[in-house]
Parts: C-alpha cells; structure tokens; sequence
C-alpha cells in the first residue's frame, strides 16, 4: 500500500497508512510525536484513535453496520440479546450459544438486598444518570472476584453482571423516583419483557407487557447498542487503556453519555415538541423564528450522519405503529398533536433548503424520546434507556481494546499557547 508523505519546510515525513475495509483509510502519525510536531485536531474530527471491527458507519450514505450486519436487518430479524452476543463475539450465535448466553443474563438479573439497600440511600429525587453510574460503579466492590481484567473468566462473568443488573438498576430507579415498591426480577420472562414489568407492574396485580411496547424498545436497544467512536464509547475506551476495570469504564462510559450534547438530546426534542404545541406558533413559524435566532433544533443534524439517520428511520416506523393502531391507549402522553408537530418537523427539514444545504436531517433522538414516553417512561428516565441499550456495545469496545496489541493508554498531546516562562513574584508586590 502506498505511504503518505509530509513536507513542513525542510523537513519531510513518510507516514504508513493502515487500509480500511469499508470507509477511510488511516494515516498513522505516531512517528510525528516528539518536541517539535503534534497533529491538532480539536474534536478529534479526523483523527482516529484506534483499530476497530465491530461498528461501521457511512454518514453520507445512511449505512450503519454492526459486525457488518446492516441495522436494518438486524432490526427486522434479530433481537437486542442476540445483537449484544454479535458485538461481543464478533458472528451471530448458533442456537444453543444464545440460548446459552441469554441464560447466564437472566439469571444474574436480581440483586441482592444489600445492594438495593444501597441504591435505596440515594434521595429519590437524585438525577437517574447520576445514580446509574453510581451504581454501576458500586458493582465492582460487590463483585470484587470479578475485577481482574487479565482474567478471561472474570471479565465474562462481569461483562453478564453489568449486562444482566443494569435493567434491574434502571427499574429500582424508575420505581424510587414514583415512590412505588421495588420489584425482583423474574428470570423465566424475556430480557425487554421482565424489564417493562419490572417498571410499571404493581404487587398482587396481573400485567402482560403490550407486545407492540416489547418490540418497540427491543429495537431501540438494538439501534442505541454501538456507534463506533462516539464520546461515551472514547470514554470507556481511554478508561480502559489505564486497564481500570470493566465497571469503572462503564461507569464513565454511563457519566459521559449523561451530557445534553450526547445522550440527553431525545428529551430536548420532547420539551421542544411541547414548547411548540404551547407556544400556539405553527411548526413552519417556529423554525422561521429558530432560523432568525440562529437557535439549534433539537433532533435535527449528526456530527456523523450527512443524510437521514438510518436509526431514526427505524425508530419512526415503530412510533408510528404505537399512534396509529387502532384503540390505541398512550399511556405515556404522548397525544396525537405532538406526533403530527413531530411529522411537520421531519418534512419541513426534508425539503427546506436550509437544512438541506447545511445536512440538517432527523437524527435517532428526533423519534425515540416520543416512543419512550408512549411506552409509560418520565422524560428523566429517557438517557437512562439509552445507556441500557448502549451497554452491549461499551463492553464489545473495551474488550477489544484489552485485546489490541497496539493499545497504550490514552493521553492526548496538545499545542501549548500559553506564556513561555516568567519569574514568580511576592504578593506584596504584586500592582
């Protein structure tokens, strides 16, 4: 393969490039590293910080592969613990793998009275993202035999535990913020299904999970699963790299995605959705005065996607199941006014110029924050299901980046531009 060359004045670099199976081509820049060069590259736009076969993504042409699956296909006919075995392992599971595998997450799923005691000290009205972390975290001072990361059989077994306890965790939380009884667990149900009853059941009463609900967030896991180098993902990768274990990666991975800018965004696009609705603007006058303002709207536009996010097609089809059957009870609020704004929005940013010309399209967040809330979930709740469905993929990351030789803990140069040197003077002289 051909190398890369770099001229600065004089002077002259031969860089190797690393061929790419599907996108761009790497240039490798390592040899720049010394006192006199670094790359600069603010937002790591196109730097690339490690070697990876488990996510591809084309922005430009609405492709996103995992394993080399497109999302599509996985949606139609796969299920998220399938597509969790895909990421970590690297091929789909024979019948008796998955069986195997969905097994040894089941019946891990309770946590022990200790540990809900635990999660029971924090106030109820504490932020879900906050107590999730926390949570996660606390994993690894009660299961301190699984924390070795040179140890293939403790890292499999806590790659189960924090697959198997995060939904249990993310229900505890659901169920403290509405000051209702904790639930177990019920390892004879389904992973999506038991989840949901986990949530909105009550003691000594019936409940079957809508089965429209069960697919629905079973495939939003699946979409939410990995996104390549994302800035969670970066997270748990640069955590990993210093070979903090499992746990704590996760934990940070689950801290980095609480920002707004990354995993908060679907509830910015509900709470815009109803400021329109209450704002008794149309749709067309409310981006006519965003556009004037210059004011961001949620759910439109991806640091990746330069076309129509691949995920927020899917997940628009399932919205539009859940408002369109007949008899349909949206127990979530989630009223018919909201969802025509939602469908006004996606067509005006469709064909306006202006948010064509800029690849202003509907993003995964722009559909999935109305189907949590149909689905009975409070808005606070929302990144908390994305961290869920995201953890298959943190865990898939990390083990890769244990297993790549060319791993080295992470740390970033940079360009200094602050004063070169000065002498230090007394307090007392200071003007």
């Amino acid at each position: 393969m051909a190398e890369a060359k770099l001229e600065i004045d004089s002077e002259k670099y031969t860089l190797p490039l690393v061929e790419a199976t599907s996108g761009a081509n790497g240039i490798v820049v390592s040899s720049l590293r010394n006192d006199k060069w670094v790359t600069l590259d603010p937002g790591f736009l196109t730097t690339a910080q490690c070697e990876s076969k488990i996510t591809f993504i084309d922005g430009a042409n609405s492709i996103l592969r995992y394993r080399g699956y497109p999302i599509e296909q996985l949606c139609e006919h796969s299920n998220f613990l399938e597509v969790a075995y895909l990421l970590r392992s690297g091929e789909l599971p024979t019948q008796e793998q998955y069986d195997a595998f969905r097994s040894s997450i089941l019946r891990r799923t309770i946590i022990g009275e200790e540990f809900r005691t635990f999660i029971g000290s924090f106030p109820r009205n504490a932020h879900p993202m906050s107590v999730l972390a926390s949570a996660v975290n606390a994993l690894a001072a009660y299961y301190p035999d699984t924390t070795d990361i040179n140890d293939p059989d403790q890292l499999d077994e806590a790659s189960a535990i924090i697959m198997a306890k995060t939904r249990t965790i993310v229900s505890l939380i659901l169920r403290r913020r509405r000051d209702q009884p904790l639930l177990y667990a019920d390892v004879s149900q389904g992973y999506v299904d038991d989840f949901l009853r986990m949530c909105f059941s009550m003691p000594y009463q019936k409940f079957e999970s809508d089965p429209l609900y069960v697919d629905a967030l079973d495939k939003l896991f699946i979409i939410h699963a990995d996104h390549e180098q994302n800035c969670s993902t970066s997270v748990v990768r640069i955590a990993g790299s210093a070979h903090a274990n499992l746990y704590a990666a996760v934990a940070a991975g689950i801290n980095a995605l609480s920002g707004p800018l990354h995993g908060g965004a679907n509830e910015a696009v509900l709470r815009q959705l109803a400021e329109i609705r209450d704002s008794g603007k149309t749709v067309r006058r409310f981006v006519d005065d965003a556009k004037a303002e210059k004011r961001r709207i949620s759910g439109l536009g991806h640091r990746v996607y330069k076309s129509y996010d691949p995920r927020a097609a899917i997940a628009k089809s399932y919205l539009e199941k859940i408002m369109n059957r007949p008899g349909a009870s949206h127990t979530g609020g989630v009223d018919e006014q909201l969802f025509d704004i939602a469908l006004e929005l996606e067509d005006i940013a469709l064909n306006d110029e202006y948010f064509v010309s800029r690849h202003l399209y509907p993003n995964v967040d722009f559909y999935t924050g109305l189907i949590y809330r149909a689905i009975g979930f409070d808005p606070s709740m929302f990144t908390t299901l994305f961290a869920l469905g995201r953890i298959p993929g943190w865990i898939a990351q990390y083990r890769e980046m244990l297993n790549d030789p060319m791993t080295k803990i992470g740390r970033p140069r940079q360009v200094y531009t602050g004063v070169p040197v000065r002498d230090y003077v007394p307090i007392s002289e200071r003007a």
